[in-house]
C-alpha cells in the first residue's frame, strides 16, 4: 500500500481508501451488519487506513458498522463522514448552524467515536458556498473538540474552487475518472496551491469502467444506476457521472481493446487516476470483499505508458468529452 499526504489534515492515508455507500449490501438491497463489517475489516488487514462515509449511507447504518469496526482495532484509522443531505427539501435556506451541529453529533453517536477525523458538506446546494457562516459553524465544532478538520463533497469543479477559498476547508471530494476529467484543467492546481487535499470519489463511474457491464446488464429498481440515470433522484452526474448508459458502453468497448485479455478493467481505471499526484486519495466502494482486492489489484498492474494513456483520453475526448465536460 502507498500512502498520501491528505492536504492541511497532515494525515498519511492510503491512496486506495474505502467508500462505504454501498458497504453492507449492493445499491437498493437491504442492509447486512455482518458484511459491512467483513468489508471493513478486510480494507484494514490490507493496509487501508481512510474511510468514507456518510449520515445518509443506509440511514446511519453505515456509520454505524464504521464506528463499530473502527473502534474494534488497534490500527489508526480516519474517519470521515458528511452531513447535509438529511435536510429535506434539500435547498440552500435548509441549510442553518443549528441543524449541521446537530448532525454532526447525531454521527458522533452513531459512530461512537469522541472525534470526528473529518466531517465534509454533503454536495449541498451551490448558495451554500457564498456563506461564510456555515463554514465558520465548524470552527466552533473543531475548538469543541467534536471536529479535527473540515471538508465537502462537491457536485461541480466551480463549487470546488469556491470552497478551497476558506482557509478551513482542508479537504475537497470530487468525481474524477476517465469519463469525467474536466477537474484536472484547473481545479487540482488551485488545490495544491492551497494544499487542500482531493479525495477521488466514484473513480469507477459507478462500475461502467469495470469494463463487466453489457446492454444486457439489469440493475434492481432499488439500485441508482435504474432509476436515478436522468437524475430524478439526485445530481444525475452522480450516476455512471453523468454519461449516457448505451455511449458509455461503446466507450468502454474500446477501452477494452487497448487492453486486450483484461477482463476486469477497474485496476487501469484506478492507476489512470493515480497517476494525478495532486490526489490525496481514491474512495472506491465495495459490496464485497471481493471488491476490495480487486480495486488493490492495481498494485499488480505496471505503470500504464504514455502511449496507453494518450489512447485512454483519446476514447475521452471523442466519445465523451462532448457529452459531459462542461456540465460538472
Amino acid at each position: 500500500m502507498n500512502y498520501r499526504k491528505l492536504g492541511k489534515t497532515g494525515f498519511k492515508v492510503s491512496e486506495i481508501s474505502l467508500g462505504t455507500w454501498q458497504v453492507g449490501g449492493k445499491w437498493g438491497s437491504v442492509f447486512n451488519d455482518y458484511n459491512a463489517e467483513r468489508i471493513i475489516n478486510s480494507a484494514i488487514d490490507k493496509g487501508i487506513n481512510f474511510i468514507d462515509t456518510a449520515d445518509v449511507y443506509s440511514d446511519g447504518l453505515s456509520e454505524t458498522a464504521v464506528g463499530r469496526v473502527v473502534r474494534s482495532r488497534s490500527e489508526r484509522i480516519y474517519v470521515a463522514t458528511k452531513c447535509g443531505r438529511q435536510i429535506s427539501p434539500h435547498v440552500n435556506e435548509g441549510y442553518q448552524p443549528k441543524v449541521l451541529v446537530k448532525y454532526v453529533e447525531d454521527s458522533l453517536k452513531r459512530t461512537g467515536l469522541k472525534t470526528l477525523d473529518l466531517i465534509q458538506l454533503h454536495c449541498p446546494p451551490s448558495e451554500v458556498y457564498y456563506r461564510p457562516e456555515i463554514f465558520g459553524t465548524f470552527e466552533k465544532l473543531k475548538e469543541q473538540g467534536k471536529i479535527l478538520n473540515l471538508g465537502v463533497s462537491v457536485e461541480k469543479v466551480e463549487e470546488a474552487l469556491k470552497a478551497i477559498e476558506y482557509p478551513n476547508v482542508t479537504t475537497v471530494q470530487i468525481i474524477f475518472n476517465l469519463f469525467r476529467q474536466r477537474p484536472a484543467e484547473l481545479f487540482f492546481r488551485e488545490a495544491a496551491k492551497k494544499n487542500a487535499g482531493i479525495i477521488v470519489r466514484v473513480p469507477l463511474a459507478s462500475g461502467l469502467l469495470t469494463g463487466l457491464f453489457n446492454a444486457s446488464t439489469k440493475f434492481g429498481k432499488d439500485d441508482h444506476r435504474y432509476f436515478n440515470r436522468e437524475g430524478k433522484a439526485f445530481d444525475k452526474g452522480e450516476t455512471f457521472s453523468g454519461i449516457n448508459y448505451e455511449l458509455g458502453l461503446k466507450a468502454v468497448q474500446e477501452l477494452k481493446s487497448l487492453f486486450p485479455g483484461v477482463n476486469n478493467l477497474a485496476p487501469v481505471a484506478l492507476k489512470w487516476i493515480l497517476q494525478h499526484k495532486e490526489i490525496s486519495c481514491v474512495i472506491p466502494g465495495a459490496s464485497k470483499p471481493d471488491h476490495v482486492t480487486s480495486n488493490l489489484s492495481v498494485y499488480n498492474i505496471p505503470a500504464l505508458t504514455e502511449k496507453q494513456v494518450s489512447a485512454m483520453n483519446e476514447i475521452y475526448t471523442r466519445y465523451i468529452k462532448p457529452e459531459v465536460h462542461q456540465r460538472w
